[in-house]
């Protein structure tokens, strides 16, 4: 692999001192919480693929795919395992949007900003179909269906957006993923204190260490884009 090719630049090119911190530091979180609870070699491979597909994915480089399609096969065996059951759903469109998400990168290498008024309409839109959502998994009686529920739908948005190269798509996955912590923190709360059985310690721990990763990322990201520093070299095509 030569400092010329693709993959070089995929990896390697362009990275300011902070975010080689902020990597290092996120990926170390991982490994920690897998020493912590060594329960779930899969809550670890989760956990770390996640923080890589971000990552580049902040940096508007397409081999983020790469990363995400093992990340997501990941988290929803998780989400089976640990009965998520929209987290599951969402988990099964995830990996089916990584193929996707690598094609249209190739396509298109500029990023693209909604006008207020759609911005708007897509922010009620994604509310109201929470509610809705909300409702079903009361039914098929989830784990806090309210937080599941934004774990289906507002990601669903957020990674069509994010596959289109939208800004807007970081807005909303810090919503989603500040849920996600106060979602997964509660089950492992829960799962400490015998209230809930299902899984294993790891997979919660490494799902909350996860979640504040993204949550971080997210917040730097869309600084990134929305000043139209995340770069493509060598990156989209």
């Amino acid at each position: 692999m030569t400092k010329d090719s693709w993959l070089f630049k995929q990896l390697f090119a362009n990275w300011k001192r902070f975010e080689v911190t902020y990597i290092l530091i996120l990926l170390l979180l991982q490994v920690v919480v897998y020493i912590i609870a060594p329960d779930s070699l899969i809550g670890m491979v989760s956990g770390l693929f996640g923080v890589l597909c971000l990552i580049y994915g902040m940096k508007g480089r397409k081999i983020n795919f790469a990363f995400g399609l093992v990340q997501t096969i990941a988290m929803t065996l998780i989400a089976y395992q640990t009965h998520s059951w929209m987290s599951f759903v969402m988990g099964i469109f995830y990996v089916l949007s990584q193929p996707v998400g690598w094609f249209f990168w190739g396509q298109d290498d500029a990023i693209h900003e909604f006008q207020p008024k759609t911005r708007r309409l897509i922010f009620v839109g994604a509310f109201v179909a929470w509610l809705i959502v909300w409702a079903i998994d009361a039914a098929l009686q989830g784990q806090l269906p309210y937080f599941d529920a934004l774990n289906l739908i507002i990601p669903l948005i957020a990674q069509v957006l994010y596959i289109l190269k939208y800004k807007e798509n970081w807005s909303l996955w810090i919503v989603v993923n500040t849920a996600a912590v106060i979602y997964w923190t509660v089950l492992t709360v829960q799962f400490v204190m015998g209230f809930n059985t299902q899984g294993q310690l790891g997979m919660y721990l490494s799902q909350v260490a996860l979640q504040g990763a993204l949550l971080f990322n997210a917040i730097y990201a869309n600084r990134v884009w929305a000043s139209g520093e995340a770069d493509n070299e060598g990156g989209a095509k």
